[in-house]
């Protein structure tokens, strides 16, 4: 089992203990028998996934990314890394993907997000399919010892309509989309099979998360890139509303410190969901004034306006409420918080994305 990082209180048991250190100088503490820890992670080729691979890449593990694409992994790397190109969602593929895990982040997602998740049998298949084979497979080879360790990416929209206070993983859950419903089923089925002692099972509800990292290529698709994109393109940022909807927003870094505080705590963690944020509210039109003064400082040109229009009428509701997350409880428990600045995650992103475009020598190109 892959143990204590940072000082984390893991029981070693009969593991030894060795040093490992992130790309940034912080010392890691991971435990190992003969064989090194196992951790797989599915999902790896996607936005979130391939970052926390990143991460991972630097511990001395036993790392399988696994997604339907080829995922993209450092071509140096501390862990022995097994990349695995397979459609989790066939029957025993998944079994094959987690096969002496002794840690699962699971990542994956239907590729259409939640907009086509209340028509696409695909979505429920992928969303909560493949959390329920998982707990199945750990059912029939439950391994000598602890059980191992899951860490689900859920989704701080599971509670529904968000309350005009902050979240703090209290309240009463009412998703009101299909996807919503879908990564509530797949946390269930999580905690359930934690209850049974089948895994040790950890939720992480996740907020807006933003930004691009140098650990990945795989470009982020949300709304803040997005805007980057569009003001590289000098083409005006566009909010449906007057900007003063608030969001938590946690660039993707931050984000990965929180998987791996979940596997550095899990005796602590598991069997609880748990909200992941910043704690700090921005309205966006700060977000996207933010964004357009840091494309000017990088490009050199003049500040792309920032306008208000008309929303489409299919516009969801919850895009005009504002969602604020106490992260209190997590933060208590791991040790966890978010520390990149807001200004320093949009000029990260920013000076990536220039980046990425100086060495393709393609033009930005806005996804709408």
């Amino acid at each position: 089992m892959l143990g204590a990082l940072d000082g984390g209180d893991l029981n070693v048991r009969s593991f030894r203990d060795i040093r490992g250190r992130f790309s940034d100088g912080r010392s890691c503490l991971v435990t190992t028998t003969e064989r090194k820890p196992v951790v797989s992670v599915l999902g790896a080729s996607g936005y979130l996934g391939s970052v926390l691979t990143g991460f991972l890449a630097n511990l001395p593990i036993r790392l399988r990314a696994v997604a339907r694409r080829h995922s993209p992994v450092p071509e140096r790397s501390l862990a022995e890394i097994e990349v695995c190109a397979t459609d989790l969602t066939d029957p025993g593929c998944l079994a094959d993907a987690v096969a002496d895990a002794d840690v699962v982040f699971h990542l994956c997602k239907h590729s259409g997000g939640w907009r086509d998740a209340e028509h696409d049998p695909d979505s429920e298949r992928t969303n909560v399919g493949t959390m329920r084979e998982l707990v199945e497979t750990f059912r029939v080879r439950r391994p000598v010892g602890e059980p191992p360790l899951v860490v689900l990416a859920a989704t701080t929209s599971q509670v529904g309509r968000p309350p005009d206070h902050p979240l703090n993983g209290r309240e009463s859950d009412r998703p009101v989309t299909a996807y919503d419903r879908q990564k509530l089923a797949a946390e269930r089925i999580l905690k359930a099979a934690n209850d049974e002692a089948v895994i040790r099972g950890v939720s992480l509800r996740l907020p807006t998360v933003f930004g691009q990292s140098r650990r990945s290529e795989v470009p982020d698709q949300g709304v803040i890139a997005t805007m980057v994109r569009r003001a590289l393109a000098a083409e005006p940022l566009t909010m449906w509303h007057d900007g003063t909807v608030k969001r938590d927003l946690v660039y993707v870094e931050d984000v990965v410190e929180a998987f791996l505080a979940a596997m550095r705590r899990p005796d602590v963690l598991a069997g609880h969901h748990w909200l992941v944020g910043s704690g700090r509210q921005y309205e966006l039109r700060t977000v996207f004034e933010a964004v357009a003064e840091s494309v000017a400082t990088h490009s050199g040109k003049p500040a792309v306006p920032v306008l208000s229009v008309q929303p489409p009428p299919h516009a969801p509701v919850i895009d005009f409420l504002s969602v604020m997350i106490d992260p209190t409880p997590f933060r208590l428990a791991s040790g966890w918080c978010a520390r990149t600045e807001l200004r320093d995650a949009v000029d990260r992103t920013v000076a990536c994305l220039l980046r990425s475009r100086e060495t393709t020598g393609e033009e930005t190109r806005v996804r709408t």
